[in-house]
């Protein structure tokens, strides 16, 4: 299994009430398999390889919500950097045996995040092809002070998508603001983007809370979207083109949001 790069986002799970229903989803959309893991948790595979995990929630206040982790070589210092930076430590380093070491933290706005500094298990086995996590981005209300958060803690360079044109297609004059995120030491822009930040509007509601949304990449995204209605889950925001590919956001049939993403044939990430 192939290391990962500080900072890098490493792995996804998901916290659901009813773990055998959300195998039945999700082996069913992207046809992954599943074996079990410590306690009530299931791997995911896809051709073989390591995905994701699903978990059934323990404490049912837990939100049903997909989660993303960043891999770090320090998670002490990580998480020093991040109460430094504003930011709040829900779960201190601890180790989940030998597979590797995890936190979890929020940052100022309020967006709940992983840390995993790897042991046996780097992380996933396959991304960025269909069926596998493919793009991760914060969408928060507080943009200046979570911008200036994860540029501290993770060392992110951060690029505006209108500095690449993305007017041009449309973007910038609907008022989407979103920057990428870029890591230390590569040149900032789409190429080497690993995440990014959108802000929640006016448009949402008063109460959505600042949260991570993780992407999976799908050969259709029309399709998958009717797929998942067809499973019990709902469209949070219909099959729609952006610069980088055509996306949809959906709901499991338990409520987890994720989104889903076909990308062009360049392969280039989602906006």
């Amino acid at each position: 299994m192939a290391a990962f790069a500080q900072s890098a986002p490493c792995w996804v799970d998901v916290q659901l009430p009813d773990l055998e229903a959300g195998k039945r989803f999700y082996g069913e959309l992207f046809g992954w398999t599943f074996r079990a893991g410590d306690g009530p948790y299931a791997d995911a595979l896809s051709d073989g390889k390591l995905v994701a995990a699903l978990a059934a929630k323990q404490d049912g206040r837990m939100p049903t919500a997909w989660g993303i982790y960043f891999a770090t070589d320090d998670i002490v210092a990580t998480v020093a950097r991040i109460r430094e930076a504003g930011g709040q430590v829900i779960t201190d380093p601890v180790r989940a045996g030998r597979a590797g070491v995890l936190a979890q933290a929020a940052d100022p706005g309020g967006a709940v995040f992983g840390l995993w500094q790897a042991g046996d298990r780097e992380g996933f086995q396959k991304q960025n092809e269909p069926g596998s996590f493919c793009w991760t981005e914060v969408r928060t209300r507080q943009k200046d002070r979570v911008d200036a958060f994860y540029e501290e803690v993770f060392g992110f360079q951060g690029t505006d998508l209108d500095a690449f044109g993305a007017g041009e297609s449309g973007t910038a004059e609907s008022g989407v603001d979103f920057r990428m995120w870029s890591q230390a030491g590569t040149e900032p822009g789409p190429d080497t983007a690993v995440g990014g930040r959108s802000v929640i509007t006016d448009a949402f509601p008063a109460e959505m809370p600042s949260y991570f949304l993780s992407y999976f990449a799908v050969e259709n995204c029309n399709a998958a979207a009717g797929h998942a209605v067809r499973l019990g889950g709902r469209i949070s925001a219909p099959p729609f083109d952006v610069p980088y590919g055509r996306k949809a956001v959906l709901q499991d049939d338990q409520g987890a949001v994720f989104a889903v993403l076909q990308p062009p044939v360049s392969g280039k990430r989602a906006e």
